[in-house]
């Protein structure tokens, strides 16, 4: 019961997001902030504090981490005005006033002030304009920021304790959930770090992200290179990062999204076998999320499952290129050249 309890609440979430991002206004650039903040926050943590502070045992390396984890709610409200259009300095400003509060307050308070803050930049004359802002848009980001606190630790936060509680019971099949949704997630419009950061998943769930989004360069790879979606720098740079092709993955979601479930799900299950941890949230991105993993498990292991994971994820790809061999595809010629004709 608290596995479908999980993944219903996980779907939902995706669900609302997914939405956010097509149809609120700036929505996909408001999520790719969001995603932004949280390489700024949480991947410099992970490296600094878990590889070099406790790994590599280095103390002003670990203070690094700690500091730059603590500033999710600066980099998402900072980031998120910017996406929407306010200047740098104001942008700023309302970052620096959600210092101490969490990314996701600090993402949904920037959101709705940055409005407000363009209002005040187009019709206070310039100069009072910046004290308008200082008097009422710095107070207010933060109390909205603070007030969204509690709604974000009981409702995302509450997912993410679901699933960790699930996958420490059920590991086999939150493998195969957690693998296949969030591998998927790396290639849509949703970051797959910004939704780990924010269910704030740990151990065992993190691992899986971790290494299911490592195992699917290898997939993306193969995939578009058998697909023939586009030429040699566009298989390098989907293997590297998905987002930079996002125009190509959401013009052929099918074969894309299909493979990458199955994909993912493979990996997760070696991963949740493996018995792995990763205790630094929002690292599930290729080469960073492999680098945390060396910090909390035996090396020996991590080398031997990631090699497993990049199998796995190298097999679905070519699968997935046989099953989808037939299938009618849109490639990089034909989604930009439609493109510059509709921007001409």
């Amino acid at each position: 019961m608290e596995i479908l309890k999980g993944t219903a609440l996980l779907l939902l979430v995706l669900g609302l997001f997914t939405l956010f991002s097509y149809k609120a206004p700036k929505g996909m650039k408001a999520m790719g902030a969001l995603a932004n903040a949280a390489v700024a926050a949480f991947l410099v943590e992970a490296f600094q504090r878990f590889v070099g502070g406790d790994l590599l045992k280095i103390e002003f390396l670990g203070e690094v981490g700690d500091a730059a984890g603590s500033m999710g709610g600066v980099a998402a409200a900072a980031l998120v005005a910017l996406a929407v259009g306010v200047s740098p300095v104001y942008a700023l400003l309302l970052g620096v006033s959600c210092a101490g509060l969490g990314l996701l307050p600090g993402f949904f308070a920037g959101y709705a002030v940055a409005f407000l803050v363009k209002v005040i930049e187009k019709k206070v004359p310039a100069g009072l304009d910046l004290i308008v802002t200082i008097i009422v848009a710095a107070p207010l980001v933060r109390l909205i920021a603070e007030m969204i606190t509690p709604v974000v630790k009981a409702t995302l936060l509450n997912i993410g304790g679901i699933i960790t509680q699930t996958a420490n019971s059920n590991p086999i099949i939150m493998g195969i959930i957690l693998g296949g949704v969030i591998t998927v997630v790396a290639t849509a419009p949703l970051s797959s770090m910004a939704l780990t950061a924010m269910l704030g998943l740990t151990g065992l769930p993190m691992a899986i992200g971790a290494l299911s989004v490592f195992g699917s360069s290898f997939m993306n790879y193969v995939l578009f290179d058998r697909m023939k979606f586009g030429d040699r720098r566009t298989t390098i740079a989907v293997a590297i990062e998905p987002l930079t092709q996002a125009d190509i993955i959401s013009a052929n979601p099918i074969p894309v999204y299909v493979t990458n479930f199955f994909g993912g799900a493979a990996a997760g299950v070696a991963v949740a076998m493996a018995g792995l941890i990763n205790n630094a949230t929002g690292t599930a991105t290729p080469i960073a999320g492999l680098a945390v993993m060396y910090g909390f498990n035996d090396p020996v292991k991590v080398t031997i499952v990631a090699g497993i994971c990049a199998l796995l994820g190298a097999t679905a790809g070519y699968i997935g290129s046989i099953v989808f061999k037939n299938f009618k595809i849109r490639t990089v010629d034909q989604i930009r050249v439609e493109t510059e004709k509709t921007a001409a």
